[in-house]
């Protein structure tokens, strides 16, 4: 009998946090904790960004469209783990396939955004004459524009190889939501082609923008070194200190689920890694660019002085 191009599963178990032993209603509670936090962080700060005329620079707008992008990166995934951990544990084929859509247009949309960052820096410190005339407001928005229009096309050949994939068996999916190679692991035809060109295309876009990212701070580093006094120094590397933070955490830990030919590691350790750069990376972000930011702290604290 020969197979048709529609999968006989229409609908997911998502397996998400088995033998939690009645911890359900704790990591619940973490879960929203991380996500309010999360969703009212990014808000305060493109709140700030947008009501101060002073922060309306390419550095903090970057900073803004950052947060615009956390705030749905982090909407397509932790809902749908709380539902889970409701017992709400059904997606749809369609359902779960837009959620690994968006889940990687959306992450890789975030890594050439830091890549833009880092071009910022790197004018500002190492072309400070030429900056004003270069990195302009509509340049700024032009680079953006750029890296969602990279994001929304990056998994494209990843999704349609993957929706021509016949589901015929088994329908959980041992992940606490929709991904790759979690659905891929349930299909019934071969998956070889798919590995490859996941792997290909995750280490290509992954490698392509650490390694702009790396030249640029190679160069700025390089500036700041030949800069004659320590607070100079300590000035141009203050602009640079929050947004390294973000790039370590990010690319690490995407770095390590996404880039591997095969799957070489347990479910429970793609669980663990899952809800590092999917709920704890986005929910740090924040608290980096408020702390480690002068300018923005300085709106917060001008802002909370007109409010109380």
């Amino acid at each position: 009998m020969e197979l048709s191009n529609r999968s006989l599963v229409t609908q997911f178990v998502i397996v998400g946090f088995p033998d939690l032993g009645g911890y359900e209603a704790f990591l619940f509670l973490l879960l929203s904790i991380s996500y309010l936090f999360t969703l009212s962080g990014n808000i305060t700060i493109i709140t700030l960004i947008c009501t101060h005329p002073q922060l309306h620079v390419p550095l903090y707008l970057f900073v803004a469209i950052l947060s615009f992008l956390e705030t749905w990166y982090t909407t397509v995934t932790i809902p749908k783990m709380l539902t889970n951990l409701l017992n709400v544990k059904i997606i749809s084929y369609v359902g779960c396939l837009l959620q690994i859509y968006f889940f990687h247009s959306l992450g890789i949309t975030e890594t050439y955004l830091l890549t833009a960052m880092a071009f910022d820096r790197y004018m500002a410190i190492c072309n400070p004459l030429r900056y004003p005339s270069i990195m302009t407001t509509v340049c700024c928005f032009q680079l953006a524009a750029c890296c969602w229009v990279i994001g929304f096309l990056g998994p494209l050949t990843q999704i349609i190889l993957l929706s021509r994939l016949f589901f015929c068996g088994s329908n959980g999916i041992d992940h606490i939501f929709c991904d790759f190679t979690p659905l891929m692991n349930l299909a019934c035809s071969d998956i070889s082609l798919n590995v490859t060109v996941d792997f290909a295309i995750n280490s290509f876009l992954l490698f392509l923008a650490f390694t702009c990212i790396i030249l640029s701070y190679f160069k700025i580093i390089s500036t700041v070194l030949k800069i004659k006094t320590v607070e100079g120094r300590k000035k141009a590397f203050s602009t640079c200190g929050a947004h390294l933070t973000v790039v370590f955490l990010f690319f690490g830990s995407v770095g390590f689920m996404y880039v591997r030919p095969i799957k070489t590691n347990s479910a429970s350790y793609d669980r663990i890694m899952a809800v590092i750069y999917s709920v704890l990376t986005p929910m740090c972000n924040p608290i980096i660019y408020s702390l480690r930011n002068q300018e923005i702290r300085r709106a917060l604290r001008k802002r909370l002085k007109s409010l109380f």
